[in-house]
Parts: structure tokens; C-alpha cells; sequence
């Protein structure tokens, strides 16, 4: 299964970084150059393991995905439950590790991709427009953690 990972240093502590990646409605389209639209599924008002959020990438395809894992301020793991019609299996994972300058923060995904008999290029073209796509996003989010509009936002959304 190919992996696209990218990775930033940003000027906050762990905390304020996750709260920043966690992060919705226009507050988070401030930052996210990716999604066009993104919410809660299911009465859900907060992130949780195995919330669902519905997302808009801003080309417009849609997925609805599940947290698999959140543990504020170090991690959050997502799984693609339905998607655009080429992925067989996204999941993604951000990781906030504690550096001298702030924050490390580690963006993985892994994927397949269909029909099984174009999944060897597909993934192949898979792996060069997601990586450019990941690396765009972690882009916003480092401008994200240095917008005092955002991390004002994040803070207060934390508690």
C-alpha cells in the first residue's frame, strides 16, 4: 500500500498544534487549502474516536471518515469509510511531537486504489498528486499555527 508522509515544524507547543488541526468550519478553510466544506456527521458536535465527519475536497470530490484515533496533543488517525470511487482504502494519520522550535508535526496517509488492474499506475500517480496535495496542506497549517486569528480560535476551542 504506498504512504505519502510530510512533515513541518511550526511555532506553537503540541497542544495549540493539534487544536489548530482540529479545527472547523471557516476557521479551519482560513488554513486548509484542501477541504471546501467539512462537518460532523451524526449529531456529533466535537471530534472523538470513531466520529464521522463528512469532507469536501475543494476539487469536489467526498468522503465521510471515521476517527480511529484521537489522543490530544500527540495523534489523531482517520479511515476513509466511503470516498471517491478510485480508493479502495485511504487512512491517514497526524502525529505533534514536542521539538526546540515549536512543534514537529508528521502527516502520513497510505492508500490502494481500483480497478486491480490499474492500481499499479494509478497509485503511482496516486503517490505524486497526493504527496503534492499533503505537502499544500501542511503549507496552510503552518500558516495556520502563525495566524493569531486561528491559534486564538484553537486555543478557545481547546478550553
Amino acid at each position: 500500500m504506498p504512504v505519502v508522509t510530510a512533515e513541518a515544524v511550526v511555532p506553537v507547543d503540541p497542544a495549540t498544534a493539534f487544536a489548530v488541526s482540529q479545527t472547523t468550519g471557516a476557521v479551519r478553510r482560513r488554513w486548509d487549502p484542501f477541504i471546501s466544506e467539512q462537518h460532523f456527521l451524526d449529531g456529533a458536535a466535537v471530534a472523538a474516536k470513531d466520529v464521522r465527519t463528512y469532507t469536501r475536497q475543494r476539487f469536489g470530490f467526498s468522503m465521510v471518515s471515521r476517527y480511529v484515533s484521537y489522543a490530544p496533543p500527540t495523534n489523531v488517525g482517520m479511515v476513509m469509510e466511503t470516498g471517491p470511487w478510485f480508493f479502495t482504502k485511504l487512512g491517514g494519520g497526524w502525529r505533534f511531537t514536542e521539538v526546540p522550535e515549536g512543534t514537529l508535526a508528521v502527516w502520513k496517509y497510505n492508500f490502494s486504489c481500483r480497478p486491480a488492474w490499474l492500481a499499479p499506475i494509478a497509485e503511482w500517480v496516486g503517490v505524486r498528486v497526493l504527496g503534492v496535495e499533503i505537502r499544500r496542506r501542511l503549507e496552510g497549517f503552518v500558516r495556520g499555527c502563525s495566524d493569531p486569528q486561528v491559534v486564538a480560535e484553537a486555543r478557545r476551542a481547546r478550553g
